[in-house]
């Protein structure tokens, strides 16, 4: 029988996940945890390592320095918002989803969304980094390419003032701007908000499904 190591209660995830061999994937967990709990200002390489329990050469090792490691943050945070919001259009076939996946991304992975965007933090020239990035750009304005009752010249425009739209309700959202009953249910009011947007627009056609909709 395989024996598995028992850990007090008050070992970070991120110390355990070290322990089963994956330390870069281990720094960025608990990297993103301290950034969730006390904001990039409560960020430093020295704490991080000894909050995993290893030597301060280990994530230099891993990332060079703290740019190197929210570049690494940045990059996951882009593919993962590329899989969520390709998945949802998938699922539905609206382009509002899209934007509704986007602002449920943004309040569930605050630390992502918080560096993602900050490109004087990390190094903006980073080869993965900006096919992460170009992976999430496509699935934000592919959804309006397709549409055949869309003129290519207005694609662009389209889609930034969608993403605009989401992207400025997000962070309404994560700053605590919003009353809290508006704030509650941040799916919902975004698809009562992004209905604006989209009232009587070619191309937009009611989505398959929409979930948590009757």
């Amino acid at each position: 029988m395989a024996r598995f190591r028992r850990y007090p209660a008050d070992v970070p995830d991120a110390a355990r996940a070290y322990h089963h061999g994956d330390l870069r994937r281990a720094l960025i967990a608990q990297a993103l945890e301290v950034i969730e709990r006390d904001g990039l200002a409560g960020l430093s390489l020295r704490d991080l390592a000894r909050q995993v329990g290893v030597s301060h050469a280990a994530p230099v090792h891993h990332f060079g320095d703290k740019a190197g490691l929210l570049t690494a943050i940045a990059t996951q945070g882009f593919l993962t918002l590329a899989d969520e919001l390709r998945r949802r259009y998938a699922q539905t076939g609206s382009f509002l989803e899209v934007g509704v996946a986007y602002v449920g991304f943004a309040v569930r992975n605050r630390a992502y969304f918080e560096v993602m965007y900050r490109p004087e933090l990390y190094d903006p020239n980073d080869s993965a980094l900006d096919a992460a990035r170009q992976q999430a750009r496509e699935v934000l304005y592919g959804p309006l390419a397709e549409k055949s009752d869309v003129a290519p010249a207005e694609t662009r425009y389209a889609g930034l003032a969608a993403w605009s739209l989401v992207h400025g309700l997000a962070t309404l959202l994560l700053t605590g701007n919003l009353p809290l009953d508006e704030a509650r249910d941040p799916e919902s009011l975004t698809r009562s908000v992004a209905g604006f947007l989209f009232a009587g627009r070619p191309g937009q056609r009611r989505s398959r499904r929409q979930p948590n909709q009757r």
